[in-house]
């Protein structure tokens, strides 16, 4: 293989709206288990499933839509997209003490190494960036199959 050539991995899963949250999360808590994340990053994966979990009920509760989840991982990145039917691309928000809501973005730019919001032809998605501890020493770890 050719040392420039890019190497990844990744899942997909559609939420819809009469998914959980909880759905969300345990899928992803599985994939990054393939990883070999959960035992040597349980941090990252902490960060990981919160911003699941904020990227998906916005999906839901804002943009009124399904959620379609995309984790890839490319020794470098785990890039964790959340596509949904609203073209409104969200901006964080200071939160407030008068209301429950407007802290999603917010928790996912502190938590993610970086994040963007793109347009896209029937909506938007937002992906956001995960790099493990270098400690962690599984940079290279190729995903265990699951039977």
């Amino acid at each position: 293989m050719d040392k420039a050539s890019v190497r990844a991995v990744g899942w997909a899963r559609s939420l819809p709206l009469s998914s959980d949250v909880k759905t969300a999360r345990d899928w992803s808590r599985e994939r990054l288990q393939t990883l070999g994340w959960t035992a040597s990053a349980p941090q990252t994966v902490d960060a990981v499933l919160l911003t699941v979990s904020e990227l998906v009920t916005n999906a839901h509760v804002h943009a009124h839509s399904s959620a379609q989840l995309v984790m890839t991982w490319d020794t470098r990145c785990l890039h964790v997209a959340v596509h949904d039917n609203s073209s409104r691309l969200p901006t964080p928000r200071q939160p407030s003490t008068e209301n429950l809501g407007g802290r999603g973005m917010f928790l996912v730019d502190a938590l993610a190494d970086s994040w963007e919001a793109r347009p896209c032809p029937y909506g938007k998605a937002i992906v956001a960036c995960f790099r493990p501890p270098a400690a962690a020493g599984h940079g290279e770890r190729q995903p265990q199959h699951a039977g």
